[in-house]
C-alpha cells in the first residue's frame, strides 16, 4: 500500500516537472521572439537586414539554447525542489 503511495506521488512529481519545463521552453520561446521583432523592427534598415536577422537569431537561439541541466538548474531556483523526470 505505501509503495502505490509513494509511486503515485512520484508520478505527481513527474507531470508537475513536466509542465514547469514545458512552461521554462515557452519562456524562453517568446524571448527568443520578441528579440526578433525588436531586431527586425526597430534596428534593422532594410529588407535584406530584416532577413538576416529574423533568420540569424532564430539560429543563434538554437544553437546556443540552454542545457537540460541548466534549465533543471533553473526551475529549481524559480520553484523549489523538484525530482527530476525519468527520460531513459
Amino acid at each position: 500500500m505505501v509503495d502505490k503511495m509513494v509511486e503515485k506521488m512520484t508520478e505527481n512529481e513527474n507531470k508537475t516537472y513536466a509542465s514547469y519545463r514545458k512552461a521554462a521552453w515557452a519562456i524562453y520561446a517568446l524571448m527568443v521572439i520578441l528579440v526578433v521583432l525588436i531586431l527586425v523592427f526597430i534596428v534593422a534598415q532594410d529588407n535584406e537586414e530584416k532577413l538576416f536577422y529574423s533568420l540569424m537569431t532564430v539560429a543563434a537561439s538554437y544553437v546556443f539554447r540552454p542545457t537540460d541541466r541548466f534549465m533543471k538548474k533553473q526551475i529549481t531556483r524559480f520553484k523549489g525542489s523538484v525530482v527530476e523526470m525519468d527520460d531513459k
